[in-house]
């Protein structure tokens, strides 16, 4: 494996690290389990590609096809964590608020029928775009970081 891969890897695992304080400091509650789930602050997906299109612009130059690569596939991650994916979270909110609404309904019904509970959405899959920034803004850091620690 190359080192830029190591950096980006690296960088992937410290925002995915950081969610952990982050959301103690921000609702008082100790989640571990972030450390394992997609969404929330600061976005891994952009730390990762941001960390590692830093890191190919210090080591090959803005002007080489692997930096025109990275970046514009990075781009295109960021896009979709905040574009789509978000979208995404926001109607599974939904659809999970009408099935709490769907429960309190049936609760009031008497008739008797045996269904089984449906499995809650995720509801945590997409960014804000402050998200985006801090795991891009994370990702540099890291890149220049792990430029400089792995410079001959």
């Amino acid at each position: 494996m190359n080192k830029g891969v190591y950096v980006a890897l690296l960088s992937i695992g410290l925002a995915q690290g950081l969610k952990i304080p982050i959301h103690f400091i921000r609702k008082k509650e100790y989640r571990p389990e972030l450390f394992f789930q997609t969404g929330g602050m600061p976005s891994s997906h952009s730390a990762g590609v941001a960390s590692l299109t830093t890191f190919i612009a210090l080591k090959r130059g803005l002007p080489t096809i692997d930096f025109a690569l990275s970046l514009i596939y990075g781009l295109i991650v960021m896009y979709d964590a905040q574009g789509i994916r978000r979208q995404t979270g926001e109607l599974t909110l939904k659809v999970n608020s009408m099935g709490e609404l769907m429960e309190k309904i049936h609760k009031d019904e008497t008739v008797e029928f045996k269904e089984e509970k449906p499995k809650k959405l995720k509801e945590m899959l997409g960014h804000q775009p402050a998200e985006v920034i801090g795991g891009a803004l994370l990702g540099v850091v890291t890149g220049i970081i792990g430029h400089k620690l792995t410079k001959k």
